[in-house]
């Protein structure tokens, strides 16, 4: 498809744990919104988040960048799920309010509140972008009840060397309960070292790609 042109544009939104920050990358016809927050560890500069909201548009799905109170308000820590999951919700009504049904998603910490969220939110679908399956060396400390309580169709994105849980560490789950993209080489934030048989620019394409054709699946 050819790119769209369109303005971004920035609104603050009041939740119950401060105000949150959406920058919306609009589509000219949307027929999908596309939500997604940021980890724990970082904001919506990340690569793979920058990469959906310039590519996206043009399949007609707006995507809104969204950034966490905690975040906005200059904080290094994020706070408890909790207060996560009280700010998404807070969030949720200006998502809904361009029209469109609404695609949950985040990375790492984010994508664990819109699992969790999903089914009482009504959105559409979930984005698990860098799903954090396990802290770093602890596999015992599973996380895979939350993705497979998501109860709406889910893309989990995955890199192939995420410490946070590779791809061959996912559980098994009935037909449509999740689908999931591999991205070789991948670390949790889809850095890929420079040995290997794809460049950085290639496995964002992947990203793209993968998660374009999976949200046209969606009608």
């Amino acid at each position: 498809m050819t790119s769209e042109k369109t303005e971004t544009t920035t609104e603050t939104v009041d939740t119950g744990t401060g105000p949150a920050r959406i920058t919306w990358h609009p589509a000219q016809r949307p027929r999908l919104v596309l939500a997604v927050s940021h980890g724990a560890g970082g904001g919506i500069e990340a690569r793979d988040l920058r990469a959906l909201a310039a590519a996206l548009p043009a399949h007609g799905v707006t995507v809104a960048l969204v950034e966490q109170p905690w975040r906005v308000a200059g904080k290094k820590m994020a706070p408890a799920p909790k207060a996560l999951d009280t700010g998404w919700r807070g969030i949720w009504p200006a998502l809904r309010a361009p029209g469109p049904p609404v695609i949950a998603g985040g990375r790492s910490a984010g994508a664990r509140v819109a699992c969790r969220t999903a089914a009482e939110l009504g959105a559409r679908a979930v984005l698990a972008l860098s799903f954090p399956l396990h802290p770093p060396g602890r596999p015992e400390k599973s996380r895979a009840d939350e993705l497979l309580g998501a109860g709406v169709p889910t893309l989990v994105v995955q890199g192939g060397n995420d410490p946070f849980g590779r791809p061959q560490e996912f559980p098994e789950a009935p037909e449509g309960t999740y689908d999931l993209i591999e991205i070789p080489h991948g670390d949790h934030g889809f850095a890929v070292p420079k040995r290997a048989e794809i460049t950085q620019e290639r496995a964002l394409e992947l990203i793209t790609e993968g998660v374009a054709e999976w949200v046209g699946s969606l009608g």
